[in-house]
């Protein structure tokens, strides 16, 4: 499965930045779709409200879906790649 790489940089309530990759299937091209995903991981980290847009998401590239990802993909439609201050 091919999968879409949506890098994104979201100033958290403390003022730092926290920096994660949102991937989902390259099918979903609706942007609201991913940030809503975004979204969605920032209420369970307590970031809720904080902006998530296209200032913050943007595309990266397609890739090949790792086969420990697969599972969070098919039941939660996304996966979250934490990178920093997450």
């Amino acid at each position: 499965m091919q999968v879409a790489v949506w890098d994104t940089y979201v100033t958290k309530k403390d003022g730092m930045i926290m920096h994660f990759d949102i991937i989902a299937p390259e099918e979903i091209k609706d942007a609201e779709t991913i940030y809503n995903y975004g979204r969605e991981y920032l209420k369970s980290k307590g970031e809720e409200g904080q902006p998530l847009t296209s200032e913050e998401c943007t595309f990266c590239h397609i890739e090949s879906l790792k086969p420990e990802h697969e599972e969070e993909i098919k039941t939660k439609g996304y996966y979250i790649v934490e990178m920093e201050n997450c």
